[in-house]
């Protein structure tokens, strides 16, 4: 039995672009001001061709994480229109964790101390963006097969606490050839039946890969979806009217920074166990494989997923056929007692507290003061600090040892929640193919025993080439999860795992006890369930409204007041940059628009057609104040003319709206002066490429040339 599937929903995510915090690094000073690209939400739904009503919906999201209070607010909407037909039981949200996007969404009050809090325009984007793709999905079901490819990514990934991989056992850590995951698994949704025509190009191709979403660095201030949200948009380019979406995977001790962690005064490598340079860890950086340049970097990832997403699209791969279904189950982790059993070790999980070694970040996003990583004991300074907020009880201490706890956010709940104590877990499954919902970051050696104790649980009553993928920062967040051996060193994923060193063996009995009651068809009984609590009405905000705008005497809002040089002419290659008078860009976020185009004169006199918008990676619009505090602001847009661009007459485009002192809004726009672009480019470096795949194999180059 084939199932029918549409791969059609896709929508804007991308909230407010300025003066809000960038969601991942916790870096306070990092605010956003403008864009690279744009964020999506991208939405895949499964139906049972036989029984419509089995089905599932799982939506991809150009976010950091998924958070409980977006899911919460989706389901309600979609209660609304739909009825029953979505819950819980069959809707999973995965985060991609870009680190350049904006923050402000998440319920629980940790999480959102270095961004000010709770920011509805971020939460209302996301929650709109996600209703509308789903709803697209929904409205557009048709037959289709499923068909699933699996291949190896070499390049893209490395493992950032390695020492702490080590301690897993020898035994279990040579039964793999890396310390890291190098699988891509693609699904590829295409027609089938009277859409059989549409078999050679996939409506939709999902792929799931571990890697962080920090190929962008915690000094950028333009929002984008990292090395993954670039990758959809190749592919999509690649394959028009194909949805592409790159998930995330068991992502917690990733990174893309290939080169790996270098001093940056000395440029040698880091102390290796506790990622420092001379005791500090904010000397301690991973490289990206075009270093110094992240952006670069951040293309040469991107492309090296979206080249094997193609590549594994094409393949016929193995269709997928068998029954549609899902479950979803709310877990409170305070003391969930896990029961010894070939894949878990008897123990109890904890009240969730972050340890010191959270505080020192990671070589992808150090952190500050005198924290580091694989520390066991913290500093006397630390623990009186810890003990002025919340002092721990001598239970809690001992549930979480080795780490030693630097917040007990599970005895925090002024004014709301500091975490999740109550988190979900999901199982979608079609056929042979099976997707674990996970509320966090699962490292390497976590996720390979969770998708072996599933497989194990369910045997071949789901088919016999059982394909298995972990869809990490799903529906809630969490923060990380490490195996028991991982933990004893307390890396910063050890010290970022909420519920103590039983973590990830609580998690796995309860994935056993879903999918076992799958292959049962035991009834589904969710009145004994905890339920976690929805904190919306307590959010606090410090996130200042936009008061007004004003531009200087004689000025209007759109002038160029740095322009392009009348007369000039382009080649491909060269940068055009124009400098606007602007407007604070949350007066009016733009979703599903853009506050710049790229224009060439279709013919002498007959109007302008767009080529570029802000969602183009040839093009950049900063936003910022000359001073801090004015009501004056500026907007840089910058375009790289890629190769192959059509010779004609063009101008750059800049849209937005004021805020009147009075408080209501108006748009406005301008325009450069017109220019040249010729049809031949500098054949130099500067050269910009026919196609943004052109521009990666020349950024290829160059990383290799820095490289060796």
């Amino acid at each position: 039995m084939d199932p029918q599937s549409t791969p059609a929903g896709k929508a804007d995510i991308t909230g407010p672009v300025a003066d809000v915090n960038l969601m991942g690094y916790a870096n306070p000073s990092q605010f956003a001001g403008g864009i690279l690209n744009r964020l999506y939400a991208r939405a895949l739904l499964v139906a049972d061709e036989k029984d419509p009503k089995q089905r599932w919906v799982f939506i991809n999201l150009d976010a950091c994480m998924a958070s409980q209070a977006v899911t919460f607010t989706v389901l309600e909407r979609l209660a609304k229109r739909y009825g029953q037909q979505y819950t819980e039981q069959n809707v999973a949200m995965s985060g991609t964790h870009t680190h350049s996007g904006p923050s402000g969404y998440l319920q629980y009050l940790i999480y959102g101390i270095s961004s000010l809090g709770f920011y509805t325009p971020s939460f209302d984007a996301l929650v709109d963006g996600i209703v509308e793709a789903i709803e697209s999905a929904h409205e557009s079901v048709g037959p289709a097969s499923l068909h699933v490819a699996v291949g190896e990514v070499l390049g893209a990934n490395i493992n950032r606490s390695p020492t702490a991989y080590l301690h897993n056992p020898a035994g279990e850590r040579a039964r793999y050839r890396h310390n890291i995951d190098k699988e891509m698994t693609v699904l590829a949704a295409r027609g089938s039946g009277a859409d059989a025509a549409a078999t050679a190009q996939p409506r939709a191709v999902f792929s799931w890969f571990p890697v962080h979403g920090t190929s962008v660095n915690n000094t950028n201030t333009l929002v984008n979806g990292d090395n993954k949200g670039l990758a959809a948009q190749l592919l999509e380019r690649r394959a028009p009217g194909t949805v592409a979406a790159f998930c995330q995977a068991n992502v917690g001790d990733t990174s893309p920074n290939t080169l790996g962690p270098r001093c940056r005064d000395t440029g040698e490598p880091c102390d290796a166990v506790h990622s420092t340079c001379n005791g500090r860890v904010a000397e301690c950086i991973g490289r990206g494989p075009a270093w110094p340049d992240n952006i670069a970097s951040c293309a040469v990832i991107a492309r090296k997923q979206a080249d094997a997403a193609h590549e594994l699209m094409q393949r016929e791969g193995e269709q997928v056929s068998g029954a549609v279904q899902s479950r979803h189950a709310f877990l409170d982790m305070r003391g969930l007692v896990v029961a010894a059993s070939p894949h878990t070790r008897a123990g109890v999980a904890c009240k969730p507290a972050m340890g010191m070694a959270f505080a020192a970040g990671t070589t992808d996003g150090p952190g500050a003061f005198d924290f580091k990583q694989s520390d066991t004991n913290g500093t006397a300074f630390w623990r009186l600090v810890r003990n002025f907020i919340q002092k721990p009880s001598a239970e809690q201490m001992a549930c979480h040892a080795p780490k030693p706890i630097l917040l007990d956010v599970g005895d925090m709940h002024f004014p709301y929640d500091w975490a999740p104590a109550i988190v979900e877990i999901g199982i979608l499954r079609a056929g042979q193919f099976a997707i674990l919902a996970v509320p966090g970051e699962f490292t390497t050696m976590s996720g390979r025993r969770l998708r072996a104790a599933v497989r194990d649980t369910v045997g071949e009553a789901w088919g016999k080439n059982l394909t298995v993928v972990i869809a990490g920062l799903t529906n809630t967040y969490a923060s990380y999860v490490t195996t028991f051996e991982e933990y004893q060193a307390q890396r910063y994923e050890g010290g970022f795992t909420l519920f103590g060193p039983n973590t990830l063996d609580a998690y796995i009995q309860e994935f056993k006890s879903l999918a076992k009651d799958m292959v049962d068809g035991a009834p589904l009984n969710t009145e004994d369930q905890p339920r976690p609590p929805n904190l919306l009405s307590k959010q606090w905000s410090l996130v200042p409204p936009v008061v007004t705008d004003s531009v200087p005497w004689g000025s209007d809002y759109g002038r160029a007041v740095e322009d392009v040089e009348p007369g000039r002419s382009f080649l491909p290659g060269d940068e055009v940059r124009v400098v606007f008078q602007s407007a604070c860009p949350r007066n009016n976020i733009r979703r599903g628009g853009t506050f710049l185009t790229v224009e060439r004169q279709a013919r002498e006199g007959a109007g302008w057609e767009v080529v570029a918008t802000d969602d183009d990676w040839e093009t950049r619009f900063a936003w910022g104040r000359h001073r801090s505090l004015s009501s004056e602001s500026f907007a840089t847009i910058t375009w790289i003319i890629p190769n192959g661009t059509t010779p004609g007459r063009y101008r750059i485009g800049h849209q937005g709206d004021y805020k009147h002192v009075f408080g209501w809004t108006h748009r406005f726009s301008g325009y450069s002066t017109e220019f040249d672009v010729a049809g031949e480019g500098r054949g130099d470096e500067r050269q910009a490429p026919s196609s943004i795949f052109s521009t990666l194999r020349q950024w290829c180059a160059k990383a290799m040339a820095a490289i060796f």
